[in-house]
């Protein structure tokens, strides 16, 4: 099945299928009150409600009673720097995704989402006396932060170039950016409702919250388990012939990919790749991967690969898949731990003495696996990876705390600020593209001559 329509009913089809998810999204998001959200979903709750969310009769604790400005900023920042890799990686390429090992700036912003989300669940759920009615308010948050993703990185929008919309639901994706945040996020609440903390004055926070510690554990062990220890077959996949650079013979070729390998991590034959295929299907996974970038796939200018490359190079890869998600809810399990210092000590000195102990921890860890042969990759989010953006993103946030919240200069992050409290908005609108649609709208004399295709035909050609 699929749903097509012309550029003249964009605008009404448009309103009609985002007008009901902006108001899920600001529900879950943003207040009146401007209070603090996780990343891009949360219901409003004030850090300092008299009604406090999640209930711990074992330690009367003084909460933090006012906004933690750097935690906006951060998160604006991150907007910032998802739009500026995305727009700006064709014309800067050192800024842009690692086409496979290795870390770039535009490597570093899934891991600040994700870290953001765990600090913000801290600071939200602070008491609630009804455990499964706050797990159910997470699932349903969850749920739907789920289904946003896959309407706007599902292939119902076709980008800058095509002003249309449409997805057939036989090959929509069904992994992405927002589903990645909403699995974290649900781990990392869960952890948060449901595993007991002791006192953290007598026990030190990483004692305190050692249950939190050992799920995480657990996550990775079972990452690494099903990463190296899976056996992956050969394996095939069909590219239709408007996707093949080769002339297709019934509509389409079949391609081989021979593995028949345990724990490798390259591209072709990785584990969570097989996962996917398997539990997805192949027609619903991500289908540019970033390693067709690689040099060994030889891609045209037209992002199609040359009859000599090898077949994996037209494969469908989803760098947000399920076996990575294991590791990026880790992510999120660790900013849980940074939030936890944010809502108990009130002291910027004890805040900063904790987080540069769990940040720089973190980052050594992460080196120290890089260097025996774990590699930094984000597509498979290897433990070096989420270690080390873990502890990067640590760093980020202390150095943002200061700056803003220490030393009071609020006016020089003002915009950032504006962007964190407005998150899921910029984002829904930068994914589906109205923006860019809005700008294409204005033309001289004929429709191609508008800026947007100016930039494009430029940064083609450059």
């Amino acid at each position: 099945m699929r749903w097509r329509h012309g550029v003249k009913d964009n605008e009404r089809a448009y309103s009609k299928v985002l007008t009901p998810w902006f108001g899920t999204c600001m529900s879950l998001l943003f207040c009146s009150d401007q209070t603090h959200s996780v990343l891009l979903t949360e219901d409003c709750a004030k850090m300092g409600d008299s009604q406090p969310l999640l209930l711990n009769d074992s330690e009367p604790t003084q909460f933090l009673t006012t906004r933690v400005a750097s935690l906006d900023v951060f998160r604006g920042l991150s907007v910032f720097l998802m739009i500026f890799v995305d727009y700006g990686g064709s014309i800067l390429p050192f800024i842009a995704h690692v086409p496979w090992n290795g870390v770039r700036l535009a490597d570093f912003v899934m891991p600040f989402f994700l870290f953001i989300a765990g600090i913000s669940l801290a600071l939200v759920y602070k008491r609630r006396p009804h455990r499964t009615e706050a797990t159910w308010k997470a699932l349903a948050r969850a749920v739907k932060l789920f289904a946003l993703g896959i309407l706007l990185q599902g292939g119902y929008f076709h980008g800058i170039t095509s002003l249309t919309f449409g997805v057939d639901i036989e090959r929509i994706r069904l992994m992405g950016i927002l589903q990645r945040i909403s699995i974290g996020y649900i781990v990392a609440a869960l952890c948060e409702i449901w595993l007991p903390a002791p006192r953290w004055k007598e026990l030190g926070f990483f004692k305190s919250y050692y249950w939190h510690w050992f799920v995480a554990v657990i996550l990775l062990a079972l990452y690494s388990v099903l990463l190296y220890g899976l056996y992956v077959p050969d394996w095939q996949f069909a590219v239709s012939a408007s996707t093949s650079s080769l002339s297709p013979f019934g509509g389409g070729d079949i391609y081989t990919v021979n593995c028949s390998v345990r724990g490798d991590l390259g591209p072709a034959c990785n584990s969570a790749g097989m996962i996917d295929r398997y539990i997805l299907g192949v027609d619903h996974l991500y289908r540019k991967p970033v390693y067709r970038n690689l040099k060994e796939c030889n891609m045209s200018g037209k992002g199609q690969a040359s009859d000599s490359s090898p077949s994996w190079c037209r494969a469908p890869f989803d760098p947000e898949g399920i076996l990575s998600s294991i590791t990026a809810a880790v992510s999120c399990i660790i900013g849980l731990q940074y939030g936890h210092v944010l809502a108990h000590l009130q002291d910027h000195k004890g805040r900063l003495d904790n987080w540069m102990c769990f940040s720089f921890s973190f980052l050594a860890l992460g080196f120290f696996l890089a260097l025996i042969g774990i590699p930094l990759n984000k597509s498979l989010y290897t433990v070096s990876y989420m270690l080390l953006t873990s502890g990067v993103s640590g760093l980020t946030f202390i150095a943002l705390y200061v700056l803003v919240d220490v030393h009071g200069h609020r006016r020089l992050a003002a915009v950032l600020e504006w962007m964190g409290k407005h998150a899921l908005s910029i984002f829904v609108l930068v994914s589906s593209n109205l923006v860019v649609i809005a700008i294409q709208g204005f033309y001289w004399t004929k429709p191609e001559n508008n800026i947007i295709n100016w930039i494009v035909t430029h940064v083609d050609h450059a």
